[in-house]
C-alpha cells in the first residue's frame, strides 16, 4: 500500500486508537493539538507530528481525517474563517468524515470541498474504543466506487468491516439508522429493566429469560454488566452523544418525511435521563435513572 501523509483532527477516544492504527502501517501522522485530545505521548513516541491550526495541517497532507463529535464541530473545522481546513486544502486531497453527522450537512459540506479542488467521503464509526484500538472498527461509508476502492487500503488499517452504503451521505445516513435501532433497543431493555427492579425481579433471571429469548441480542449483553453488577463499562458511550445522536436520527426522518414517532420517544427517554444525571453518564446507568423514576414520566 502507498504510504501517505494523513492528517487527524479530533484525537479522542475513538480518534486515538484510529491515530495508533494508521501510525503502525507505516503512514506518516499529523494531528491537530486540542484540548479535547487524548494524551499524546505515546503518539509522539511513534512519530506523530502535531499543527497548531487546522488550514495548516490540511496544506501538509494527502488524507484529511476528522473524528469530532458532530456536524457543528464538522462544519467548524472545514468551513472556519480564519483557519478552517478548506483554506489550507490542497488540489486533489481527499477530505473524509468519521464523525456521527447530518447528511444533509454531509452533502453541503461534500460540495464545499468539491469546490475547493478536494475529494470527500463520509465514513461512520460503529463499535467502540476497544475496537478502534485494535484495528477492528466498523465503516459506513459514502462515496462514489472510484473513491472508495483508493482509500480502502488506508481504512482497512484500522477497520475490519468496511461498507459501501451508496454516495455521500449513504454513510452517514446509515449509522443513524444503525444508532438508533441500537440506542432504541437499549433503551427498551433498560426500561424493563427498570420495570423489573422495582417488582423486585432479580436481574440474573431477567437477564437469563431475555437471554433464552426474543430479549437476545447485543444490547441485552451490553447492558448485562450493568444489570448483574453495576458496571457501566459494557457500553462506553456518554448519554449526550446518545441524545446527539437520536436527535440527528429524528432531524433526518423529519427531513425524509419518515415516520419517527417511536424515534421520539426514545430521544425523550435520554433527554430525561440526561437531565437527571450529567451529560458524561454512561448509557447503561439509563436502568437506574428510569428505575429511580419510576412515576411513568421518563
Amino acid at each position: 500500500m502507498k504510504k501517505l501523509n494523513v492528517g487527524l483532527i479530533g484525537v479522542g477516544l475513538m480518534g486515538h486508537g484510529i491515530a495508533t492504527n494508521i501510525l503502525k502501517h507505516g503512514h506518516a501522522l499529523t494531528v491537530l493539538e486540542h484540548a479535547g485530545n487524548q494524551p499524546l505521548d505515546s503518539l509522539r513516541a511513534a512519530g506523530v507530528r502535531t499543527a497548531q491550526r487546522a488550514n495548516e495541517l490540511a496544506a501538509q497532507v494527502d488524507v484529511l481525517m476528522l473524528c469530532v463529535t458532530g456536524s457543528p464541530q464538522v462544519e467548524a473545522v472545514l468551513l472556519g474563517e480564519q483557519d478552517g481546513a478548506l483554506l489550507g486544502l490542497r488540489a486533489g486531497t481527499v477530505v473524509i468524515d468519521l464523525s456521527t453527522a447530518i447528511p444533509a450537512s454531509t452533502e453541503r459540506l461534500a460540495a464545499r470541498v468539491a469546490q475547493a479542488g478536494g475529494r470527500f467521503m463520509d465514513s461512520a464509526m460503529t463499535r467502540t474504543p476497544k475496537e478502534a484500538a485494535e484495528g477492528r472498527l466498523n465503516l459506513l461509508v459514502g462515496a462514489d466506487q472510484a473513491l472508495f476502492d483508493q482509500v480502502r487500503p488506508l481504512l482497512a488499517c484500522f477497520a475490519e468491516n468496511i461498507t459501501l452504503c451508496g454516495p455521500v451521505g449513504s454513510g452517514h445516513r446509515m449509522k443513524l439508522l444503525h444508532n438508533y435501532v441500537s440506542l432504541g433497543t437499549v433503551a427498551l431493555v433498560a426500561e424493563a429493566a427498570a420495570h423489573a427492579e422495582r417488582a423486585q425481579v432479580a436481574p440474573e433471571v431477567l437477564v437469563d429469560v431475555l437471554a433464552k429469548g426474543g430479549g437476545g441480542g447485543v444490547a441485552l449483553e451490553r447492558l448485562k454488566p450493568y444489570l448483574l453488577a453495576r458496571d457501566a463499562t459494557g457500553l462506553r458511550f456518554a448519554m449526550s452523544n446518545a441524545l446527539k445522536d437520536l436527535g440527528y436520527y429524528t432531524q433526518m426522518a423529519q427531513d425524509s418525511g419518515a415516520a419517527r414517532a417511536i424515534a421520539e420517544g426514545v430521544q425523550l427517554t435520554y433527554e430525561r435521563a440526561v437531565a437527571q444525571g450529567t451529560p458524561d453518564t454512561l448509557v447503561p446507568e439509563l436502568v437506574s435513572l428510569l428505575a429511580k423514576a419510576g412515576d411513568g414520566a421518563a
